[in-house]
C-alpha cells in the first residue's frame, strides 16, 4: 500500500514497464510519493480543479494530484514508453485523468480545458524547462488560461526566476517573469529524491499570473532587457546603444542615471525603457 493509494509503489511501475529515465529527454523521476503530495498541496486547493502535468514519467505527481481532489489531469507526455503507466492510473481514477502524448514545446492546452482556467503543476524535464516557461509568459492574451503554475526547475534557474533588481541572479528572465507574475520559491528538494540523481539542487517555484502587469509592448520589453543584460558589466549609456536609440532618453524615462547598469533598474524601470522605445519609434515611423 502507498502512501496516497493503492496502485503499486513507483520503483515497481519503473520495473514492470522499464522506465528507465533517458537524459536525452531530460528525465528525472521522483519516486518519493509524500513528496509528490508535497509538491501537489503547493498548488492550493485542488478540488474541481482542472490541471496541465508536463512530462508525468511513470506518475508519481499524477497520483498525488489525482488523490488530492484534482478533478481533471491533464498528462502531457511525450515518452511512449511511460504510456502504459499511465493508462494504469487512468483506470484507477476513471473519468479525471487525460493522457496526451505529445511534445509539450507544441501543445496548446486551451482546447482541452474548455475556456476554464487552469493549473500547471510539473516536474518539468531539464532540458525544456526555461523554454516552456517563457512561452507560457509571453502569450499574447492576458490574464493567461492558468491560473497559477507550480513548476520544478534547476536551484539556478529558479533563482533566476524570482529575482528582482541588485539580486546577482537577476537578468532577463527575472524581468519577464516578474513583470507578469507574482513570483516565489517554495522550498528545495535534494538530488538524492531523484532517480537518476542530477548534479544540482531543484527547487519548486510558484508563479501566479498578475491581472494587470504595467502595460507595454512585451516584445519591445525583452529587448530592453536583452540589450541591457547582454552587456550586464557595461552602463546603460553602453549597453543600451545596440537599439540604436538614445541611451539617455531611455533612462531619463526609468528615472535613472545612465551610468546605472542593468542589475540595479527595477522591472517598472525596463518597462518605462519599453514604453519610451515604443514613442521613439513610432516618432521615426511617421517622419519617415
Amino acid at each position: 500500500m502507498s502512501p496516497i493509494d493503492d496502485l503499486p509503489p513507483l520503483r515497481e511501475v519503473i520495473r514492470q514497464h522499464a522506465l528507465s529515465a533517458r537524459k536525452s529527454l531530460g528525465q528525472n523521476f521522483l519516486l518519493d510519493l509524500n513528496l509528490t503530495a508535497r509538491i501537489a498541496r503547493a498548488a492550493g486547493p485542488l478540488d474541481d480543479a482542472t490541471v496541465i502535468e508536463i512530462g508525468p514519467g511513470p506518475g508519481g505527481l499524477t497520483r498525488a494530484l489525482l488523490a488530492l481532489g484534482a478533478r481533471h489531469v491533464i498528462a502531457v507526455e511525450h515518452d511512449t514508453r511511460a504510456l502504459p503507466a499511465l493508462e494504469e492510473i487512468a483506470a484507477r481514477y476513471p473519468g479525471r485523468l487525460e493522457v496526451v502524448c505529445a511534445d509539450a514545446r507544441a501543445f496548446d492546452p486551451q482546447p482541452f480545458i474548455g475556456g476554464a482556467k487552469a493549473k500547471i503543476v510539473a516536474n518539468l524535464p531539464y532540458n525544456i524547462a526555461t523554454n516552456l516557461l517563457i512561452g507560457w509568459l509571453t502569450m499574447g492574451r492576458w490574464p493567461p488560461w492558468y491560473e497559477m503554475m507550480v513548476l520544478m526547475f534547476q536551484r539556478e534557474v529558479a533563482e533566476r526566476i524570482v529575482a528582482r533588481e541588485n539580486d546577482p541572479a537577476y537578468g532577463r528572465l527575472g524581468v519577464l517573469a516578474n513583470w507578469r507574475c507574482e513570483t516565489k520559491i517554495l522550498f528545495d528538494i535534494s538530488p538524492a529524491a531523484f532517480v537518476p540523481q542530477p548534479k544540482v539542487t531543484s527547487s519548486l517555484v510558484r508563479l501566479v499570473p498578475r491581472p494587470a502587469p504595467e502595460a507595454c509592448d512585451r516584445r519591445l520589453l525583452e529587448q530592453v532587457a536583452a540589450a541591457a543584460f547582454g552587456q550586464r558589466r557595461k552602463m546603460l549609456r553602453q549597453s543600451l546603444k545596440s537599439l540604436s536609440v538614445d541611451p539617455a532618453r531611455l533612462a531619463a524615462a526609468a528615472h535613472v542615471d545612465p551610468t546605472r547598469r542593468a542589475e540595479t533598474i527595477p522591472v517598472s524601470g525596463f518597462v518605462a525603457m519599453a514604453r519610451e522605445l515604443a514613442d521613439i519609434r513610432s516618432e521615426k515611423t511617421s517622419i519617415a
